[in-house]
């Protein structure tokens, strides 16, 4: 109850929108699919018509394809307005972004598993909407945001933004790892005794899973969820979960500039959030509009990702909401030192303190050919204070147990394809993680 009264009282201060809006997505979850494309139809042209007004970007893209809002009347209208790409985004952003006439902005920005962050403001409408897409996915499952949970997500070594997000934590009745530490895993599963769901990066989950096994102190383990997102999910991750947890792996799939996406039913298919976005696959790549993002235009964004619809599907839950079939394209490696294991995305950790604490925004691809040692490419050129900075980074959080080598300017990107932050070319260590 004390739980529950705390996140309650932190949403009506920090986003009272989330109530309203929560309500509503859970009244339109029973809408029939040409209800729901009612709505995202009205939701596009006010879109356009707010990307128009607002940002200069549209405006010249719209323009210089002799595009109008009024032009956008139907759904199959949306294929008129050119598609945008991250480059689009990260060379325009100051263009798209607009700061004028919201109660509150909050600052956001990309994983970085391309190997460029995005740093962009989300309006509190768009934030409230995104969240409440999420709860609503909870709501399937039982969960209430408030219960108790375990969390496989991000770290720092900063005193004041670890004392942030142990308070952060300690408010939403949450505790989290970030190492595959076999310590601090038997300290995690003994905490997870009395945890109601577990989410974050699916790799973790994974390899925290065959690390619960290894030990057995699986422990009472009781779990109504466990929400894997930011990666693919393979069948091993599955079957680990199964046996480690006892629940297989929900799918939450999206990205910090689109939302959520779609999200995984108690059947097992990933319904499109069609209240928020309009998800159309061309080639086998989405593309992606955001129909909430009024502070950072969001209209038919490639994100990278291969994926496919499963179409005229029932789904035995009863929503009608269009289904995503397999999602590929962001999949989550480990980085092999002497001695230990680590995240991939350590490396988004590294240069998002660069960005952060430096003002210091680089474009980068890890490259790992043998255990114990990277190569990291990096687009820009380094002076001798920038390596210095990155060294004492790196150091932090591998310190001696990988060599990386720092190869400035070698990094040349091509935009044609999505691009991958961490490329391990390690095929026997991958295959003994495989089969543990």
């Amino acid at each position: 109850m004390l739980a529950k009264i705390i996140y309650l009282t932190g949403v009506y201060f920090r986003s009272p929108e989330i109530f309203q809006i929560y309500r509503s997505l859970k009244n339109t979850e029973k809408w029939s699919l040409q209800e729901l494309r009612t709505l995202q139809l009205q939701k596009l042209k006010r879109m356009v018509s707010l990307a128009y007004e607002k940002s200069k970007y549209y405006r010249n893209l719209y323009d210089s394809n002799n595009i109008k809002p009024v032009d956008i009347a139907t759904l199959s209208d949306l294929k008129k307005i050119p598609c945008i790409s991250k480059n689009d985004l990260l060379a325009n952003r100051n263009e798209i972004q607009n700061r004028k006439g919201y109660r509150r902005l909050f600052y956001s920005e990309t994983s970085g598993t391309t190997g460029q962050p995005l740093v962009f403001y989300r309006d509190s409408i768009w934030d409230a909407s995104t969240r409440s897409a999420q709860l609503r996915g909870y709501s399937w499952y039982g969960v209430n945001p408030w219960d108790r949970n375990g969390y496989f997500w991000g770290y720092s070594f900063d005193f004041k933004k670890k004392a942030k997000i142990v308070f952060q934590d300690l408010l939403l009745n949450r505790f989290r790892t970030f190492s595959y530490d076999r310590e601090e895993i038997r300290i995690f599963s003994k905490k997870m005794e009395k945890a109601v769901y577990l989410e974050g990066y699916s790799s973790m989950i994974y390899e925290a899973a065959k690390l619960v096994m290894d030990q057995n102190c699986k422990g009472k383990i009781n779990l109504k969820m466990v929400k894997g997102t930011s990666e693919t999910i393979f069948d091993r991750y599955q079957q680990a979960s199964i046996e480690a947890f006892g629940r297989k792996i929900v799918s939450e799939y999206g990205s910090s500039e689109t939302g959520i996406i779609a999200f995984e039913c108690p059947k097992g298919n990933m319904h499109v959030v069609m209240e928020n976005v309009i998800v159309e696959v061309e080639a086998g790549e989405v593309i992606v509009t955001n129909l909430v993002s009024d502070s950072f235009p969001i209209i038919r964004y490639k994100l990278g990702d291969a994926v496919n619809m499963v179409n005229n599907s029932v789904c035995p839950c009863g929503m009608k909401h269009e289904i995503l079939g397999d999602v590929s394209g962001r999949v989550g490696s480990v980085i092999y030192g002497k001695q230990k294991t680590y995240p991939s995305l350590t490396l988004y950790y590294v240069f998002k303190n660069m960005a952060i604490k430096h003002n210091v925004s680089l474009n980068y691809q890890g490259v790992q050919n043998e255990a114990g040692k990277i190569d990291l490419l990096i687009e820009q050129q380094l002076n001798q204070e920038t390596q210095l900075q990155l060294q004492s980074e790196l150091d932090m959080y591998f310190g001696e147990d990988v060599n990386v080598v720092m190869l400035p300017g070698k990094l040349v990107r091509d935009y044609t394809h999505k691009f991958k932050d961490f490329i391990s070319n390690i095929p026997s260590l991958e295959a003994k993680s495989m089969n543990r």
